[in-house]
C-alpha cells in the first residue's frame, strides 16, 4: 500500500506534544533480561511492534517461560529450573537484534534451538557472534550459508571466563554476549571487544540496563566489561521513549518551523540517537534538553558535516532534513548501514535523486547538495521502515510524494502514520489561528 503526503505551510505554532512509543532497543533488552529472572517480571512502557513481538513470541516458545502481552508492555513468567529448547523453529522475520539475542539466549537452554528469519535477515552477517561461540564452546551449526541464518544452537555448558568478540560489524553481537554472560552459573565473565566497536551507545544501553536491574558489570577500559552473573533483582523494567522514533518528529519540527515536545525521555538518556537532537541544533534549530522531556523549535536550516557512527538509525532522517537545508551536508562513518534492513546508504541516495536532490555515496558516506525544487514522485522503501518514515517527512512540505509499502513502518512504529497525521492537523490548526 502507498501513502500520499500533503504539504504544510510554515507557521510559528504552540508546541506539539508527540506520542512516541517505548524504545525498541530497550524493549528487546528488557525482554531478554526478564526471561532470565525466575518469577514474574513486567516490562512497562514497552514498544509493541513487529520486532519486539517476534522476540516475545520466540521467548514464549521455550519450555519454562510464559510471555503475555499487556496494554503497556509484557508480563514475563519464568518457572524455576533450566529452560528447554522449543520444538519448533524460532522465526524472527526481519528482526536483527532479536535474532542475535536469541542465538545467545538459546545457548543456555537444554536441547537444540533453530533461529531463522526472512530472506533479507538470512543475508545479514552472524559470523562475529559465531566466532565468539567457537572460542567459548557454544555448539552450533549453520543450516544454510556459512555464518548466516538459519542456525541451530545446542545448549552448552560454558567453562571459559574470558570472552572476545569482534566489534566492527555490529554492536548487537557485544550486547548479545553481555546478556549471555549475565546468565552464567559461575563468574565473573570478562567480555572483551576486539578492534573498533561500532554503534558504541547501544552497548552502553545494555550495560546500563544490566546495572539498573541489579547485575554488576564493571568496565575495564572502554571496550572490556567484567560481568558478575546473576538474576535481575527487579520485577518491573520501565522503558523510556524511543530516540530513533522521536527523530521523525524532531525533524518534522525542523522542516516546518514548528515547536515539538517529546516526553518520557531526557538529556540523560543512554540512547545514542538522542544525539540527533543536537545535530538539529547545529543545523539551526532551538533545542532544550530537560530531565524528562526534549523540546525543539525549527529554524533556518543550514548544512552540516557530521560523523554519525554513534547514531546510525537517524541517518535517513538527517538525509531528509538535509534535502531542505542551505549548503552541502556530508554524513560520514556509516559503513554498517549497508548491512541493515536495506542498504541504507544506497537507498538514501537513490531516493533523494528520485526527488531531484543531488546526492552522492561512498563506501561509508553520503553527500547531499540540494538545488532547486523537490519533485513529486513515488518513494521506494525497500521494505525498510526507516526509509518510509524519513522520506514521508518531505511530504509535509511538498505535494505528490507517495510512499510505497507504507505498512513496513510496523517494524518499529506501528502508529507512525496516525501520529504524523495528528502532527499535520495540529500544524494546520495553528496556521489558521495565527
Amino acid at each position: 500500500m502507498a501513502r500520499f503526503c500533503a504539504p504544510l505551510a510554515a507557521v510559528n505554532p504552540d508546541p506539539f506534544v508527540a506520542s512516541i512509543p517505548g524504545s525498541k532497543s530497550l524493549t528487546n533488552r528488557a525482554l531478554v533480561l526478564a526471561a532470565q529472572r525466575t518469577g514474574e517480571t513486567y516490562v512497562r512502557g514497552a514498544l509493541h511492534c513487529d520486532d519486539t513481538d517476534y522476540l516475545a513470541s520466540c521467548l514464549n516458545c521455550f519450555e519454562g517461560l510464559t510471555i503475555q502481552t499487556t496494554l503497556d508492555g509484557y508480563r514475563v513468567v519464568r518457572r524455576p529450573g533450566p529452560l528447554r529448547a522449543p520444538a519448533a523453529d524460532l522465526f524472527v522475520g526481519g528482526a536483527g537484534t532479536p535474532a542475535r539475542f536469541l542465538l545467545s539466549f538459546a545457548a543456555m537452554a537444554q536441547g537444540e534451538s533453530v533461529i531463522c528469519g526472512n530472506k533479507r535477515l538470512s543475508e545479514r552477517p552472524m559470523g562475529d557472534l559465531l566466532r565468539a561461540f567457537d572460542r567459548i564452546g557454544v555448539r552450533y551449526s549453520c543450516l544454510g550459508e556459512p555464518d548466516r541464518l538459519p542456525i541451530r544452537v545446542r545448549g552448552s555448558a560454558i567453562s571459559a571466563r574470558h570472552w572476545k568478540i569482534a566489534g566492527d560489524t555490529s554492536s548487537q553481537f557485544t550486547s548479545s554476549l553481555l546478556l549471555l554472560a549475565a546468565q552464567q552459573p559461575v563468574g565473573p565473565v570478562t567480555v572483551e571487544v576486539e578492534g573498533k566497536l561500532v554503534s558504541r551507545p547501544y552497548v552502553e544501553m545494555t550495560r546500563r540496563m544490566l546495572e539498573e536491574c541489579g547485575i554488576n558489570i564493571e568496565r575495564k577500559g572502554p571496550d572490556c566489561f567484567v560481568v558478575a552473573p546473576g538474576q535481575p533483582k527487579t520485577d518491573s523494567i520501565e522503558i523510556e521513549a524511543d530516540a530513533s522514533g522521536m527523530s521523525y518528529f524532531l525533524a518534522a519540527a525542523a522542516l516546518t518551523g514548528s515547536c515539538v515536545v517529546i516526553p518520557n525521555i531526557g538529556g540523560g538518556s543512554a540512547q545514542g540517537d538522542l544525539g540527533f537532537a543536537r545535530v538539529l541544533n547545529d543545523m539551526g534549530c532551538d533545542l532544550t534538553l530537560r530531565r524528562d522531556r526534549i523540546e525543539i523549535k525549527g529554524g533556518d536550516l543550514r548544512a552540516v558535516e557530521i560523523d554519525m557512527e554513534e547514531m546510525p538509525d537517524t541517518v535517513l532522517t538527517l538525509s531528509a532534513v538535509a534535502a531542505m537545508a542551505r549548503g552541502t551536508t556530508v554524513i560520514t562513518n556509516i559503513a554498517n548501514l549497508r548491512l541493515k534492513e536495506s542498504d541504507r546508504i544506497h537507498a538514501a541516495v537513490t531516493e533523494l535523486r528520485r526527488l531531484g536532490v543531488p546526492a552522492e555515496e561512498g563506501p561509508d558516506w553520503i553527500k547531499i547538495a540540494p538545488q532547486g525544487p523537490i519533485r513529486s514522485t513515488s518513494i521506494q522503501t525497500y521494505d525498510d521502515h526507516r526509509v518510509a518514515m524519513s522520506f514521508a517527512l518531505l511530504g509535509l512540505l511538498h505535494a505528490g510524494i507517495q510512499i510505497e509499502n507504507a505498512e513496513c513502518v510496523a517494524k518499529s512504529f506501528p502508529d507512525f502514520w496516525a501520529e504524523l497525521e495528528r502532527f499535520r492537523t495540529h500544524h494546520e490548526r495553528n496556521r489558521h489561528a495565527a
